[in-house]
């Protein structure tokens, strides 16, 4: 196995919504819903850097297409990070979240480490960290 991810999958409750809140609300590009025409395949892609993408896919359908029970999510069994290039980010992008419906979980604050982070959570509960760090900035 080569060491990369191509996609995140996010199973949420409620598919428009999520699109709305990641395309919308936090401004990730996209082109919209594609599989409707499928049962179970209603997908929505989002553009990340270095060719990632995040899909958000219902988590009825997900459940359906792996095989697996539904499970309710738990924010803290994994978290998104999302490092940023200027300090003064994290706090931007925390207040994007938050007017987009995300519910600040910790607001931005210095770390131990010498950084600064905040954390959120999106609507379907999963984890977000937006986190400035100066020892691994982003290229871009």
């Amino acid at each position: 196995m080569k060491p990369r991810i191509s996609v995140l999958t996010l199973g949420v409750a409620n598919l428009e919504h999520s699109f709305s809140f990641y395309h919308d609300g936090l401004g990730l590009p996209s082109e919209g819903i594609f599989g409707r025409e499928f049962d179970h395949g209603a997908v929505a892609f989002f553009d990340l850097s270095a060719g990632l993408k995040l899909a958000v896919f219902a988590q009825d359908d997900l459940a359906y297409d792996c095989g697996l029970q539904k499970h309710p999510v738990s924010s803290t069994a994994a978290s998104i990070g999302h490092n940023v290039l200027l300090r003064e980010e994290v706090d931007d992008i925390m207040l994007k979240a938050e007017r987009a419906g995300a519910k600040i979980v910790k607001a931005p604050q210095e770390t131990f480490w010498g950084g600064y982070a905040g954390y959120f959570t999106d609507p379907d509960g999963h984890l977000w960290e937006i986190v400035w760090n100066p020892k691994m900035l982003p290229a871009d």
